[in-house]
């Protein structure tokens, strides 16, 4: 069996989104979903008293946001097998380690407590540039959340940052028998724009023809690996993260990928990430290249 699809919950409506999103994401693949609810109160409150019978206030709490986080899924498809734990500690570690052994890891936008005109809470920024696994951040207008589109978006990096995004977004659209499109943006650079094409050092389409030349190598592995999928690549000229930001409001899910930063702590996400994260009109997996 696969590894599961873990969830952090809290009890925010944005982890009720999440929670539904993950359901359904879960069927789609055939995996088990295990929720889990990040919680300090044993820290912060300690144990009961010895031959009390009340118990802390923090754990009632958990048990009634891990328990209505597994009858919401339950109701949603009993057919998605489910577990639930309660863990003692703060929530981007808590996820951050159990995505070690994770298909992906799903959070919501926002949690309990995020202040008012936050786009993105702590917990899914902290998760998405952390995590060993993909995440999915649950976000976007209607539409999206619900997946009416029929279209994931992958948004192309180089062989760096793309391959593993490239394998993500082409199984997703195989479960979801839809349509990837696949968008490589590209510039000149600026010493270019104010110089007649016929005098530059390289060919008017050079900059064009090298973007797509890395398209197709990001791509080359999964298409051989998923040929039913319907494949719509495109070289667009423009700064990617307005381009991916436009086109995710006709999208379902927007993938891109993320580099490991060697030496260092967690991965960099770059401003393409950061931007989708706050921004996008649809969910947004960030997947971390393998080493």
């Amino acid at each position: 069996m696969e590894p599961p699809l873990i969830v952090g919950v809290d009890g925010s409506d944005s982890s009720f989104l999440a929670i539904d999103w993950a359901v359904d994401e879960a069927a789609r693949l055939g995996l088990p979903l295990r929720l889990v609810y990040a919680s300090l109160w044993e820290r912060y409150e300690g144990a009961a008293l010895p031959g009390s019978l009340e118990r802390p206030s923090g754990q009632v709490m958990a048990e009634n946001i891990v328990g209505t986080a597994a009858e919401r899924v339950r109701r949603r498809n009993p057919d998605v097998k489910v577990s639930a734990e309660t863990l003692p500690e703060d929530a981007v570690s808590a996820l951050v380690r159990e995505g070690r052994d994770a298909t992906a890891l799903v959070t919501g936008s926002r949690g309990r407590g995020e202040l008012k005109g936050l786009l993105l809470g702590s917990v899914g920024l902290g998760v998405a540039a952390r995590a060993h696994c993909p995440v999915i951040v649950v976000r976007g207008d209607k539409a999206g959340l619900e997946g009416v589109h029929e279209r994931i978006l992958l948004g192309a990096g180089d062989t760096s940052t793309g391959v593993e995004a490239a394998r993500f977004a082409f199984r997703e659209a195989e479960a979801r028998k839809c349509a990837l499109d696949v968008v490589r943006a590209w510039r000149r650079p600026s010493f270019e724009t104010t110089r007649d094409p016929r005098l530059a050092g390289e060919p008017e389409g050079h900059h064009e023809q090298r973007a797509s030349e890395l398209l197709d190598a990001v791509l080359r592995d999964a298409v051989v690996d998923h040929p039913g999928v319907r494949v719509h690549r495109t070289t667009v000229e423009g700064p990617a993260r307005k381009v991916l930001l436009h086109r995710s409001a006709t999208a379902d899910l927007v993938v891109v990928g993320a580099h490991r930063r060697h030496g260092h702590f967690g991965l960099q996400l770059g401003l393409i990430g950061h931007s989708l994260l706050h921004h996008a009109d649809c969910p947004v997996a960030i997947v971390p290249q393998s080493e």
